[in-house]
């Protein structure tokens, strides 16, 4: 196993250490670093971007060709890092000896130093990962009681005496809004913008699965495993591809090889709805994009996306943005002319 300390207390150092220990190549724009990687050592990227209220995020989009170890320094009782693997599997431990937890597909991850300063971050060897990590520093405390970072102490450092290292249950809904944050192609101030918003989400929404899965023993992924929970995040990207799409349940259950009753189940875990409750708003959606980029007439739109009639489009979209779609056609004209 390859070990590599980074002992750097800012990230664009973080990066440049990286790059020496790993090689590639190395760019930065307005607060956001970027490593790229294509080596013996490995294959893919590592990028970071530094966001409000010492909050720092990381995603690993990388398969290395063998075991590593980065041991990254942390202050005692002063970092909350906020782990998700959206596909592979990561290793957590403080140090060589201690325990160490594996954050896996779909999983969440919190550790906190408060004995130790050192937190141990495992790869394995030809795994293609992508996880992110959102680090809070919680040392410059607000005396707000309400700000972020003071509840982040709260929860996680004040209130413990040792280390704490925690593996939450799946978690899919994280998943999509890590890909919704990858799809960002806006520069500059916008991008550090929009990222910071779903940054914030997704960290609201681990500390929310912390907290559920502490009030509950029961496993808020039933009877799926991480294989069907991966297969129904396929069949979810392939209805975002072909909303028009007219297969029935019991077909598109076929197409990911797992029974309808656990589609159904995964669908509602993931996006709080049924099977064709989430092809419905998938539709809506994009027929609003439609309508707002292309030239098509609202029947070429009703047609396109597989619709059943012109009647119930209209009654479903109404439903969604509070407005027909010839009057939301009609406001983006006037929006357009002003």
């Amino acid at each position: 196993m390859k070990t590599i300390e980074i002992k750097a207390n800012n990230l664009e150092l973080m990066f440049h250490a990286l790059k020496n220990e790993v090689g590639g190549t190395f760019t930065t724009s307005h607060r956001e670093v970027e490593l790229i990687i294509n080596n013996e050592l490995g294959v893919g990227l590592i990028r970071g971007i530094e966001l409000e209220r010492n909050t720092v995020f990381i995603e690993f989009d990388v398969k290395f060709k063998e075991d590593i170890k980065f041991i990254v320094k942390s202050p005692k009782k002063s970092v909350v890092n906020f782990l998700y693997c959206s596909e592979g599997k990561l290793k957590h431990a403080f140090d060589s000896k201690g325990t160490s937890n594996i954050v896996e597909t779909f999983k969440t991850g919190i550790s906190a130093n408060i004995e130790t300063s050192e937190n141990h971050i495992s790869f394995y060897k030809d795994v293609y990962v992508n996880s992110t990590i959102v680090s809070v520093n919680t040392s410059e405390k607000s005396s707000a009681k309400h700000h972020i970072n003071h509840m982040v102490s709260e929860l996680f450092i004040n209130s413990k005496t040792s280390d704490y290292s925690y593996v939450g249950s799946y978690n899919l809904k994280i998943a999509e809004n890590i890909k919704q944050l990858k799809a960002i192609k806006q520069n500059g101030v916008v991008r550090v913008l929009l990222i910071q918003g779903l940054v914030n989400f997704i960290l609201a929404m681990e500390i929310e699965q912390h907290s559920l899965d502490i009030k509950s023993a029961q496993n808020p992924t039933g009877s799926l495993t991480g294989f069907e929970l991966k297969q129904v995040k396929e069949l979810s990207d392939y209805i975002n591809n072909f909303p028009e799409t007219n297969l029935s349940v019991i077909e598109l259950a076929a197409k990911i090889s797992i029974s309808p009753a656990k589609v159904q189940e995964g669908f509602k875990l993931m996006h709080g709805k049924t099977l064709n409750n989430y092809i419905r708003f998938v539709r809506v959606q994009k027929s609003e994009e439609l309508i707002k980029n292309t030239d098509l007439n609202i029947s070429e739109i009703v047609y396109s996306l597989g619709f059943s009639s012109r009647s119930y489009f209209s009654k479903i979209f109404k439903e969604q943005y509070k407005c027909s779609p010839i009057e939301y056609k009609q406001n983006i004209k006037l929006a357009a002319t002003a």
